[in-house]
């Protein structure tokens, strides 16, 4: 197998084991070609999981799932240090962070503390344990998984997590006849079970890079950086998008032209990605909230007062 990542080829993996959901999908290729987290916010049993696992396996990535409860401890992720009888002294016992990808599987449902394990890890790519440092995988990617706020035993992500998430979004219930398909799909053999790695994460970090070296106008990415000031000033935001968000704003936007075959970002990439790129990054004020304004009709409201670049 070869280094060279073929996009469509996963794209349409991908498709075969979540139907109707071409979207998503590539919302999901954004954030992981960028370099970033994803976290997929929707009601259970619409295949946030199995979208996450079918990615992994079309890299052909050392995966793990954690399933996130209240009682998980965050030794339970990065591990611990363990006493080793044959020479008495303590080594440390790597936890399931240690792979490619990570599925954090209903995050929200573990304690803040257990949350914050993550920081971290998502931020540097490392662990912290006893004051030791250990490297993780690279290319390494968090995509977890949540509940909407509301549901029994649900904790919010603390705003310092969600800013480290370079992408939110959701799936969706499908189409009707979508769904009929899924109902004979699995009649048999899972789907899911039948995709072979397509690529190897090698590749996907060769296919980093090229994003990264994707050319953005100066005066594009000042049209950017209007847009974030922008959800710093507006009254109804109680808190704007940071500096870490804009960069992954950023980022977002170079893997978008990458997997649409362009060499240069354009307005249209920031305008596409300003609701799921900064959506969960912004908190809006309680008089906007209980006069039932959203993120997402703020951002639109916002992409349509900022000047387009000349």
């Amino acid at each position: 197998m070869g280094e060279t990542l073929d996009i469509g080829a996963v794209r349409a993996s991908l498709g075969r084991v979540i139907r109707g959901k071409d979207d998503a999908i590539e919302l999901l290729l954004t954030g992981v070609l960028s370099g970033g987290h994803i976290l997929l916010e929707d009601v259970p049993g619409v295949g946030k999981t199995t979208l996450g696992k079918a990615l992994a396996r079309c890299f052909g990535a050392d995966f793990t799932r954690v399933q996130f409860t209240p009682d998980l401890l965050p030794a339970d992720i990065v591990g611990s240090m363990v006493l080793d009888p044959s020479s008495g002294g303590a080594s440390f016992r790597a936890g399931p962070i240690f792979a490619n990808v990570l599925l954090a599987d209903e995050i929200n449902r573990a304690s803040p503390r257990t949350q914050s394990a993550l920081l971290e890890a998502m931020n540097e790519g490392q662990v912290t344990v006893e004051g030791a440092t250990h490297a993780l995988p690279d290319p390494f990617c968090v995509i977890a998984t949540q509940n909407p706020l509301g549901f029994q035993g649900t904790y919010p992500l603390p705003e310092a997590q969600l800013d480290r998430f370079a992408l939110c979004f959701g799936l969706g219930y499908p189409e009707p006849d979508v769904e009929l398909e899924v109902l004979f799909d699995r009649q048999g053999r899972d789907p899911l079970d039948s995709l072979e790695p397509l690529a190897s994460p090698k590749s996907l970090a060769a296919a980093r890079d090229a994003v990264a070296a994707i050319c953005v106008e100066r005066d594009v990415a000042q049209y950017m950086l209007r847009i974030v000031e922008r959800t710093r000033s507006r009254p109804e935001i109680e808190l704007g998008v940071s500096t870490r968000g804009a960069l992954a704003f950023f980022g977002c936007a170079k893997a978008r032209a990458f997997l649409a075959g362009r060499g240069w970002v354009g307005p249209e990439d920031f305008q596409v990605l300003a609701a799921p790129a900064l959506g969960h990054r912004i908190q809006l004020g309680a008089e906007a909230r209980y006069g039932g304004k959203t993120a997402a009709g703020l951002l639109a409201e916002v992409i349509a007062e900022v000047e387009l670049p000349i």
